[in-house]
């Protein structure tokens, strides 16, 4: 691995436009990507306070993000791309508008519409039992089947009831699993085996393990390789020639690819892992890809290209499944501000993309080549959302509530979260702290602003402790970027 220089980094930190395929922004455009390179925000600011800001290039030397690619769109065009820093450290190879990402998650939502495209063609469907097509592995049955099935809408909105979160990857030249090892959680697999753990359609549970599913059940229906299906489908359609989900990334590729780098500098062994499991995972991608594909998914919602998937199945794909989550997308369910959004985590990759489905078409799409850029990203975000005046994603101004010593003792210790880490609450100074992975890699200070509601000033995160009937505190619910998590207090914890 190679360790980065981080103050030679920050010094060095370089802006590249170069690119054939992008245009060039506008005077009015350039003022407003100088306004977001010089103030991130925080998410919140205190009534009567300032908003707190800090520069691209200083939080990224802070966090130790070597790289970052950011491109926004309007009214079914590209306006500006830019690379900042660098792609790999060691060479001083700078990020520029074509340097290729891992998308992580992100390939979820274009996986999505490639089997809303396998829907409209009448190979799949979407309220059927997977179970009668799939021929290679099934999906044991259990008591949470007898009466309920894991259906293809289910499997693409995290409503199937199958587990395993996501995938670590694997280190480049190591053998690989087939998919139907994935699913079993057989040698070489290094995840658990994908199985049912709640009733299909109860409940929404992240599950990287269902978009593997779903993968097996696109290759079976189709006879193809999945990444021709979704270059076929989606890829092409879109104009997404930077783009694919071969896996390892083709040598002649490789030129353009950022190395992934962790939150101590260290380089991701080999650059980058290798992910089989395609649907969930895959994509290798530019944030001007990202563009083109939130744009033919925007014309098709509107009717004005059916180019990658129909107005019927675009809209099918935005009705609420469970509340804030569609097919494949993260919804913004504001009337007056409804958008798609998703984010992607890959080891040294952090990745997301926003796009409203409004006339404006407006959008932005953000990648990095660091494990902190999870807390990166939705700083640009806010600062792009007030650089353009969005209806949506800009700072709120919050007042703080007083809370006495006790009640906020009562709310310190471990919550549980079925296959993930604990939370962990603490009591710190006159206030708490909370501190998971989906929130970030260090403890979140938190503000209340009512007796058992909290928020954080620097990131968009809500906590919300529960209690029973006799007054004690059960569980924490808490947003993440891919939605609500309930923890329940672990035994003993108090």
């Amino acid at each position: 691995m190679v360790r980065t220089s981080w103050p030679t980094l920050a010094l060095g930190l370089a802006l590249s436009t170069s690119s054939s395929a992008e245009p060039a922004p506008s005077a009015a455009d350039m003022a407003r990507m100088h306004t977001i390179e010089a103030g991130l925000p925080a998410a919140s600011r205190i009534e009567g306070q300032p908003v707190v800001t800090h520069s691209l290039a200083d939080e990224m030397s802070r966090l130790h993000v070597p790289g970052v690619s950011i491109t926004y769109f309007a009214n079914g065009r590209i306006l500006w791309a830019k690379g900042y820093g660098l792609a790999d450290v060691a060479n001083r190879r700078p990020v520029t508008p074509d340097t290729l990402f891992q998308a992580a998650s992100i390939s979820k939502p274009v996986s999505a519409v490639a089997a809303m495209s396998l829907v409209q063609q009448g190979k799949l469907r979407l309220d059927e039992d997977v179970n009668l097509r799939l021929k290679a592995w099934k999906i044991a049955a259990n008591p949470y089947t007898a009466t309920e099935k894991v259906t293809l809408r289910r499997l693409l909105s995290h409503m199937s009831g199958l587990t395993v979160h996501g995938f670590a990857g694997y280190d480049r030249g190591k053998p690989l699993p087939d998919i139907p090892q994935i699913l079993d959680g057989a040698a070489p697999a290094n995840s658990p085996p994908v199985v049912i753990e709640a009733p299909p359609g109860s409940r929404w549970s992240y599950s990287g393990g269902g978009y593997v599913v779903a993968q097996l059940l696109m290759t079976e229906a189709t006879g193809q390789a999945y990444p021709k299906i979704v270059h076929d489908r989606v890829l092409a359609p879109a104009g997404m020639t930077h783009s694919t989900y071969e896996q390892d990334l083709p040598a002649k590729r490789q030129p353009a690819a950022a190395i992934g780098y962790h939150s101590d500098g260290s380089s991701v062994t080999g650059g980058w892992h290798v992910y089989p499991e395609g649907a969930p995972a895959a994509l290798w991608t530019t944030p001007s890809d990202l563009a083109r594909f939130a744009i033919a998914f925007q014309q098709a919602h509107s009717g004005a290209s059916g180019r990658m998937l129909s107005k019927t199945s675009a809209d099918e794909m935005l009705k609420p499944q469970w509340p804030g989550f569609g097919i494949g997308f993260a919804l913004g369910e504001d009337p007056k501000a409804p958008y798609i959004q998703h984010g992607g985590s890959n080891a040294g990759f952090q990745s997301q993309f926003y796009a409203f489905t409004d006339p404006s078409g407006r959008g932005v799409a953000i990648m990095t080549n660091g494990d902190a850029g999870i807390l990166l990203l939705p700083e640009i975000v806010r600062a792009v959302a007030m650089a353009y005046d969005w209806p949506a994603l800009q700072p709120q101004v919050r007042r703080p509530v007083s809370i006495d010593s006790a009640r906020l003792d009562a709310f310190a210790g471990a919550y549980q979260v079925k296959g993930l880490p604990n939370v962990t609450v603490t009591r710190e100074g006159q206030g708490l702290k909370i501190a998971h992975p989906l929130i970030g890699k260090t403890a979140v200070e938190l503000y209340p602003q009512s007796s058992s509601s909290f928020f954080a000033v620097a990131s968009d995160l809500e906590a919300n402790f529960i209690t029973d009937a006799s007054g004690q505190v059960t569980k924490v619910a808490f947003k993440t970027i891919y939605g609500a998590i309930d923890a329940v207090r672990a035994p003993g914890s108090r």
